[in-house]
């Protein structure tokens, strides 16, 4: 069911209708329109003036990773199913969809001219769509799962952020080899300035500045925690990097210095854009909620609406099993009768073999493994990673370095999820 807040005499009010937490967002080059993805497998289409959905999307099966506007006012979807669908306003199905990548898409860009679709993907490539029609071009080097792309002001250039640590400048002719830089960490995402600074959040909580043509400018620490979510304004004087906490880091581009930090619930912020006024900011995350804040003051531009969902985390305040957690309950919910997640409850997850949950849809590679859910299994799994431990996962990739917080984090699940 779609729910709507509107609050009577308030200029405006939270944007609330998905399911699941919201994993992606785009504002409109007029400001008039957002778009959110959503883990609940659908898009919604959104209109600011009146604080209402215009068009709700439902065409994937799995989590709408990305979404992006066209110049023609089509919106793009992307998600964990692989596909890619546009869509007309009010036309209940995609009028196009892109099929060909071999794993989630999770990121989306237009090329200035409105020619292109890049679309980055686990699959470790990008892809080029003409939007108007005809085979995409394949760009591969990324070693692992590529999280953003992003194209150059120009146009001539597209950038592609991977979990490899590498950055990648390629020409969009096809002429030439791609410049490379390596980073100290996995990259999340990837944003590019009007001036062409190119931005990229990091699994260490950096943000990096670089040149167009890939030289470390400046580094800012902007969270404790992985940064997963990243947005130039249009004028390019402020960056806002979403951490997994929660916080969102409003930093200068000029001075390089957090300027503001926007705290929300607590829960992890999945997205954030800036609407084209360059000061007023949207974000989307576990609560389910569209929030808007003045990212000059660091205050809600909204009304703080009752009644919001809590903390599903509240009752273990002070577990560490818990904290550890709370970067997975946006894919996983503790409980059968939680809500809709992008991936299966964990309820009895002890002594289940892997992909056996009745009800959920898994990836084919997983259905075909000998694995079953065990305290050891569940720390391996997170000591090397997703990827590397179940292959073909549609999960994000992520690892638990020390080996205490993958002690408390299966020690949770067992106290919780009524493991025998």
């Amino acid at each position: 069911m779609l729910l709507v807040l509107l609050i009577p005499g308030s200029a405006q009010a939270q944007l609330r209708g998905h399911g699941g937490p919201v994993r992606a967002l785009a504002v409109s080059p007029d400001g008039t329109q957002a778009v959110s993805g959503s883990f609940d497998t659908s898009a919604i289409r959104w209109s600011i003036p009146r604080n209402a959905a215009e068009q709700v999307m439902r065409f994937h099966d799995g989590a709408v990773n990305a979404v992006v506007f066209l110049i023609d006012g089509r919106v793009v979807t992307a998600g964990a199913d692989m596909r890619i669908a546009a869509w007309r306003n009010g036309v209940p199905q995609p009028d196009a969809v892109f099929d060909g990548h071999k794993a989630p898409v999770a990121g989306l860009a237009v090329s200035p001219d409105g020619a292109l679709l890049g679309s980055a993907s686990w699959d470790h490539t990008v892809r080029l769509w003409p939007l108007n029609g005809g085979a995409p071009r394949i760009l591969e080097g990324h070693s692992q799962n590529v999280n953003g792309v992003a194209f150059s002001p120009d146009g001539r250039q597209v950038i592609s952020a991977g979990y490899d640590a590498t950055l990648r400048i390629w020409p969009v002719s096809g002429d030439g080899d791609p410049v490379v830089r390596t980073l100290p960490t996995p990259l999340n995402a990837v944003a590019v300035a009007a001036d062409g600074e190119i931005v990229v959040g990091g699994a260490d909580g950096k943000v990096y500045f670089l040149s167009p043509q890939g030289e470390m400018r400046a580094e800012v620490q902007a969270s404790p925690t992985p940064i997963i979510a990243l947005a130039v304004s249009k004028d390019g004087a402020f960056v806002a990097a979403a951490g997994i906490r929660g916080s969102v880091a409003i930093i200068a581009s000029k001075t390089r210095a957090v300027q503001k930090t926007l705290v929300g619930p607590g829960l992890p912020v999945w997205s954030v854009a800036f609407f084209p006024d360059n000061r007023t900011l949207l974000t989307g995350g576990s609560d389910r909620m569209l929030r808007r804040w003045n990212a000059i003051s660091g205050e809600p531009i909204d009304v703080v609406l009752v009644g919001a969902p809590e903390d599903p985390l509240a009752a273990y305040a002070g577990d560490r099993g818990a904290e550890v957690y709370r970067a997975c309950i946006a894919c996983h919910a503790l409980a059968p009768d939680d809500g809709n997640k992008a991936g299966p409850h964990l309820a009895g997850i002890f002594g289940r073999r892997i992909a056996t949950l009745p009800g959920y849809r898994y990836s084919e590679a997983l259905t075909k493994m000998d694995i079953v859910w065990t305290p050891e299994t569940v720390a391996k799994m997170f000591e090397v990673g997703p990827a590397a431990y179940t292959p073909g996962t549609k999960m994000p990739e992520q690892t638990i370095g020390a080996a205490e917080d993958r002690r408390a984090l299966v020690d949770f699940l067992a106290r919780v999820t009524g493991a025998k």
